[in-house]
């Protein structure tokens, strides 16, 4: 379906997700496709933000980027 879940509560990551924390300054959770991570263009962002990205204390990845962005990115994804 590739559909952006997200979040405001810890809790069980759904099967096929994996969980991340956007934003410059407060952090959103979002539930996203494992398969966008095989996608270029998500790839492309990871990259650019490979030096600001770890791991969350409560196990997801941490990008600090805009969200209109990642928004606007995993938008073009589901209509792939």
């Amino acid at each position: 379906m590739g559909i952006l879940r997200k979040s405001s509560t810890s809790g069980d990551v759904p099967k096929g997700h994996c969980d991340l924390y956007v934003g410059e300054s407060q952090k959103k959770r979002f539930f996203v496709l494992v398969s966008y991570l095989n996608q270029p263009s998500f790839q492309d962002l990871l990259a650019q933000a490979e030096e600001e990205f770890w791991d969350h204390p409560m196990g997801g990845l941490i990008i600090h980027y805009k969200e209109d962005v990642f928004n606007d990115l995993t938008g073009r994804l589901r209509r792939l």
